[in-house]
């Protein structure tokens, strides 16, 4: 019952990519999950969405706590292995840089972009 909800709550974070990465992640590893394990994602389930997706996609480094996180590091893996398998490196940004290229935040969309790739 524990599990199950744990499984229920990592797909409704309100960050689809993270709702998709954790509630797969979840679903393949629940069954042979320990105690230890669990309290591993208990700690990255209750992470910062924008922080942790800037760790698990290598945008910037985690902190030593998270990184040492074995659930963590597993996450870790398999973003960056779906990433390198799907997606070209120039077309990914550079660790330290926003991910979304181009937005303005001054005019919000309502005219054609000044720069980037929307």
């Amino acid at each position: 019952m524990f599990l199950t909800h744990i499984t229920r709550l990592n797909k409704q974070r309100g960050f689809l990519e993270l709702d998709l990465v954790l509630g797969n992640w979840v679903e393949e590893n629940v069954n042979s999950m320990d105690e230890n394990t669990v309290k591993s994602l208990i700690h990255v389930l209750d992470l910062e969405n924008p922080d942790l997706w800037k760790w698990l996609t290598g945008q910037e480094q985690p902190p030593e706590i998270v990184s040492s996180n074995p659930v963590f590091l597993a996450l870790h893996k398999k973003v960056m292995t779906n990433l390198n398998k799907h997606a070209a490196p120039k077309t990914r940004a550079e660790a330290g840089q926003p991910w979304v290229k181009g937005w303005d935040d001054f005019k919000r969309g309502r005219d054609a972009p000044i720069s980037g790739n929307q």
